[in-house]
């Protein structure tokens, strides 16, 4: 049983629901940012990031900085791009326009590859627009957490290769990290970005970035200095070194009481096969998906291949609003999100399932919801 007090179940796309140990590490003592017990810990969860993202390539460097996953957008545009560099931004909903925003603020020039929605850009279009400009990086929302739309990682990793060899491959991976498989090394990627809260089980308030020996070498070779203070690899490079190396280092303080609990679920992560756990998420969300068509709904992401594993955007029936059906969620112990996309925001909610939600069979989370979810459509009028 948990100890935690009585709340709905939250499933949404992030934050997520919290194993009780790593709140209970939330609660650790006051202590030293340099001192050595915490240096330890923040060595050792450096070091786990690295089995997480599956690298072993000793060139790589985790980072985790203070911030929401919008940090990870800077650290990219501050750290990698330079004032007129070419960025392709391949768009599956929301977060590619404001990653797109993020480089321009920087200087970078972004020019977005569209899919239209609930689709992703496909390998030929992807093929077309890396021959007829020359980018620096080339960027992918692994996730989209407004449309729940899943890209191909791999593959468009090693079209990119081929393509433009030159060109830098970064996932925001905001909504995937934890709950969608990832191989660093084997497919050749160069930026991995992510957050605490969502897939990983940690309360919001960690960037958290992985970093080819490439990137870091591209970063090294700029013409001008980073265009963030706070962003600066210049001056974070050397703290996570230090870090990792289990030597105290400081630029600004981190929350020890986050890499405390980032430690603890990351321990919990690792402690079974990593594709033991893709795997129940995969387990899941077919579970959910099932449950979606059974009720005659539609998913946003209409392709199977395009689905996300870690949450469920679905088209709510005609007639039928957020704000009609979330509240009957709620009296039944669940919370959704609404719509977010903004050329369809009132027309779809979305559904979370990933972390302790997937993992922990004892809490039934996810039948509770889809039973919620029937229900509560029922009780406005809909009859599949």
């Amino acid at each position: 049983m948990s100890s935690q007090p009585e709340h709905p179940a939250l499933l949404i796309p992030g934050p997520i629901e919290f194993d009780d140990a790593v709140l209970q590490s939330m609660s650790h003592y006051s202590e030293s940012h340099v001192g050595a017990p915490f240096v330890k810990a923040f060595g050792e969860t450096l070091s786990m990031l690295r089995q997480l993202f599956q690298t072993t390539n000793p060139t790589s460097q985790p980072f985790v900085i203070s911030g929401s996953g919008t940090l990870g957008w800077d650290q990219v545009a501050a750290n990698l791009s330079e004032p007129g560099d070419e960025v392709l931004v391949l768009h599956t909903g929301y977060f590619a326009d404001s990653f797109a925003d993020c480089f321009e603020t920087y200087g970078a020039k972004a020019t977005q590859l569209r899919a239209p929605i609930g689709d992703r850009p496909q390998l030929d279009e992807v093929e077309k627009a890396l021959t007829e400009k020359e980018y620096k990086i080339l960027t992918v929302t692994h996730v989209d957490t407004s449309t729940g739309v899943l890209s191909e990682i791999q593959a468009l990793s090693e079209l990119v290769h081929r393509v433009s060899p030159n060109t830098l491959v970064v996932v925001d991976g905001v909504c995937s990290v934890g709950s969608e498989e990832i191989r660093f090394d084997d497919w050749g990627l160069d930026v991995v970005l992510t957050a605490s809260q969502k897939g990983i089980g940690v309360p919001a308030g960690l960037s958290i970035l992985m970093a080819s020996g490439r990137a870091i070498e591209r970063f090294k070779a700029r013409k001008t200095r980073p265009t963030s203070y706070f962003a600066s690899w210049k001056n974070w490079l050397p703290i996570m070194q230090n870090y990792e190396a289990k030597k105290p280092s400081y630029f600004a303080t981190p929350s020890p009481q986050l890499i405390h609990a980032l430690h603890t679920s990351l321990t919990q992560i690792l402690s079974k096969p990593l594709d033991e756990r893709f795997a129940a998420h995969r387990a899941a969300s077919q579970k959910i998906k099932k449950a979606v068509a059974d009720l005659g709904l539609k998913q946003l992401a209409m392709k199977p291949e395009n689905q996300a594993n870690g949450m469920t955007a679905i088209y709510l029936p005609d007639g039928i609003t957020p704000p009609e059906v979330l509240p009957n969620l709620l009296k039944k112990g669940v919370v959704f999100a609404g719509g977010l996309h903004k050329e369809i925001a009132t027309k779809y909610i979305r559904f979370g399932h990933m972390g302790v939600s997937v993992v922990d069979p004892n809490r039934g989370d996810i039948e509770k919801a889809i039973d919620a979810l029937k229900n509560g459509l029922g009780e406005v009028g809909y009859n599949p």
